[in-house]
């Protein structure tokens, strides 16, 4: 026994595939304009790096920032709901944001 598809799904499932295609294509094409030309500056490759570098240690300032908000967040929910295991690991974010925070400056102080 065959199931018959209503005319009505077809539209609903054109339409939706339309939307997802269509905001591929804006999304590729926004990508592919929006990208910006980037010149080699400097000729010395150990200047290079080190900017790679500290691109790098920003990047991980960042996301060691967004750690501890979450941090933050979960320990003040525990708090609201008398969580105690949620309080244990909202702590456990909390200095691992910090660790990664400061990541540079104990690679710093490791090396010398």
């Amino acid at each position: 026994m065959k199931k018959r598809i209503k005319k009505e799904e077809i539209e609903k499932k054109s339409k939706k595939s339309f939307k997802i295609y269509l905001f591929i294509l804006i999304s590729l094409g926004l990508m592919f304009i929006l990208i910006p030309n980037v010149f080699a500056a400097e000729d010395d490759p150990i200047s290079v790096v080190n900017n790679l570098s500290d691109f790098i240690f920003q990047l991980t300032k960042v996301i060691g920032g967004i750690i501890v908000g979450y941090a933050i967040v979960q320990i003040g929910l525990s708090f609201t709901s008398h969580d105690a295991s949620q309080r244990a690991n909202g702590f456990l974010f909390f200095a691992g944001g910090v660790i990664i925070m400061c990541s540079k400056t104990i690679l710093n102080i490791i090396s010398g």
